[in-house]
């Protein structure tokens, strides 16, 4: 029988029991089955769901790449979208994240810049889309009128986490030299979160292009409304032709977000 470690206190144990996280893993699994249970889950319904997948699948098979005109128009103005959506809501990001963060400025400006981009992340970019569909009318103004407002909120809120993080030494030594607050922005702030300003960027732009193809679904323009039309006409070929092309063009735009982030590294 081995002696009790002398680094220990008199009857504690090296590996203490973590009751209350069980406890917790115990809760959530309970109500996972209880919730489960309640939204119609079954293993028959899995099954068959299985079975009408491989059928529709089936369908799909071969892409039906002859309509290329509308594929490409499609495609084009979900590029437009993305890339106009993201170049205003980025711009526009700027001073809001730079207004909420809490290093640099008052808590009465902090705290409406920081409700705007609550605003902003509170719902689903089809949600917003929804509702510019119904104020300015079908087509791809409401796709980046909607588009906007999420990238306010996604990169509002990491700009101004990035500016929160950066070192004050940096800004008080400017402020030292009797420079105004635009040239210690200039001179302090810009260089330590440009790199990962630039990031945000590029990320915005890649979800900008894969959410450019769903708020199309709901009217807002690209090639989301082609491919909702596609599967209400039953073109499942073409439906997979599309999905084929939107897949690609998101690849090729990862591979040059990757090159940007390195460049500015």
């Amino acid at each position: 029988m081995s002696a009790p470690d002398p680094g220990l206190p008199l009857g504690r144990q090296a590996f203490q029991a973590n009751w209350s996280g069980r406890i917790a893993f115990g809760a959530l699994v309970v109500y996972t089955i209880y919730a489960a249970s309640h939204l119609g889950f079954s293993w028959d319904r899995f099954v068959t769901g299985l079975g009408q997948g491989g059928t529709f699948l089936a369908r799909m098979f071969p892409p039906d790449f002859e309509r290329t005109q509308l594929l490409v128009d499609g495609m084009v103005e979900s590029l437009q979208i993305a890339i106009l959506s993201s170049f205003f809501g980025i711009l526009l990001s700027l001073p809001v994240g730079l207004l909420a963060a809490r290093n640099l400025m008052p808590p009465w400006v902090t705290w409406p810049a920081r409700t705007i981009i609550a605003l902003c992340r509170s719902f689903h970019p089809i949600i917003i889309a929804i509702l510019f569909v119904k104020a300015v009318g079908f087509g791809a103004l409401a796709g980046v009128l909607a588009l906007i407002v999420g990238s306010i909120g996604f990169v509002g809120k990491l700009f101004a986490e990035a500016i929160e993080e950066i070192s004050l030494k940096q800004v008080e030594a400017v402020r030292a030299t009797g420079a105004p607050f635009l040239n210690v922005l200039i001179m302090a702030v810009q260089p330590q979160v440009l790199p990962r300003f630039i990031g945000f960027a590029t990320y915005q732009l890649d979800s900008n292009l894969r959410n450019s193809t769903m708020v199309g679904i709901v009217g807002g323009g690209g090639i989301g409304a082609t491919l909702f039309t596609a599967y209400q006409r039953f073109d499942y070929d073409y439906v997979l032709a599309i999905l084929i092309v939107t897949v690609a063009m998101i690849m090729v735009a990862e591979v040059l977000s990757g090159w940007i982030r390195k460049a500015f590294q």
